[in-house]
């Protein structure tokens, strides 16, 4: 191989002659010289873009390790609020639950004294709550459980409600029944002068039956219904004087006559024991007194039965 080097400058011209053996040791040096820089610059690039994607990911880790934790507090925050507010929905119910064991007690004390033994009420918890805290890692209640408390109170108060209804019902209608149903005593300071069934008559002296019972007392004593009802009858009425009639349903009627004066008028409505009138001699009488008379089903029957004697 011949080589020309020609040098522009002093216009010289140099020839060299090269063997084989030179030139292709030339040549392997040159290639050698290559790869050597080639692969130096493959080794300078990667460390430099590790270096670059290590401090990108350490940028980037301390990014998402700064995110989470971040994320982390408001959970936590959040998950604080929640249990808070679960903690105090628990506690409200059981306060709720304290009222509920209340009413039961209440419904049994009204179903005893309503004698009432068919209706139930769960007595066999007392109200009272309470105890010593065992320990600071106690689980608050979670939502699944709330919901289910919820459900049962929500079916323990609607099985209350309809328990007190029965009751409430049972006792204002027992309560009706005692004040309709003729018992007391209508002069409070007199006594009883005639009884009920045949008797002499005090004004002809004939034998005949008596269907009432009479009270004597002082001029002034007050007359006062046996059983609560409404005023049918209030004035004159002949044989009986001034006299009233009651009506107290059920069958039953009261009549109270020789009144010296009426003080309630037809349509009054007058409750068991209230003063209805004073006691007088008006009418087919002997002396001051009061003749009452108790009919059941339009039949006159003995009111000594009804009486209530102090």
């Amino acid at each position: 191989m011949e080589i020309i080097v020609l040098l522009r400058s002093k216009k010289i011209r140099l020839n060299l002659s090269l063997g084989v053996i030179t030139c292709s040791a030339i040549c392997i040096i040159l290639a050698t010289l290559t790869l050597g820089i080639f692969y130096s610059g493959i080794q300078y690039a990667t460390s430099r873009s590790s270096i670059i994607l290590q401090s990108l990911s350490v940028d980037v880790s301390g990014q998402w390790q700064r995110e989470l934790k971040n994320q982390e507090k408001i959970v936590k925050n959040v998950k604080s609020k929640a249990e808070k507010s679960l903690d105090a929905i628990a506690s409200r119910m059981s306060v709720l639950q304290g009222h509920v064991m209340r009413l039961d007690a209440l419904g049994a004390r009204l179903a005893q004294m309503a004698d009432i033994q068919d209706i139930e009420f769960g007595i066999d918890h007392p109200p009272g709550m309470g105890g010593p805290e065992k320990s600071l890692d106690q689980q608050s209640i979670d939502v699944a459980n709330i919901l289910d408390t919820l459900k049962d109170l929500e079916l323990t108060i609607e099985d209350r409600k309809e328990k007190l209804i029965a009751v409430e019902s049972m006792l204002i209608n027992r309560t009706l029944q005692e004040q309709i149903a003729p018992e007391g005593h209508p002069a409070t300071n007199g006594w009883i002068s005639s009884l009920f069934g045949i008797r002499t008559d005090p004004i002809n002296g004939k034998k005949e039956m008596h269907e009432g019972l009479d009270f004597a007392g002082k001029p002034g004593t007050t007359v006062s219904s046996i059983a609560a009802g409404i005023v049918t009858w209030s004035g004159p009425r002949f044989g009986y004087g001034n006299m009233i009639e009651i009506s107290h349903g059920n069958g039953y009627i009261t009549r109270y006559a020789h009144n010296n004066k009426n003080l309630v008028s037809v349509g009054d409505k007058v409750e068991k024991g209230e003063v209805i009138a004073v006691m007088g001699n008006t009418g087919r009488s002997t002396g001051t007194h009061v003749h009452i008379e108790v009919m059941h089903n339009g039949i006159l029957v003995d009111p000594k039965k009804y009486i209530v004697f102090n």
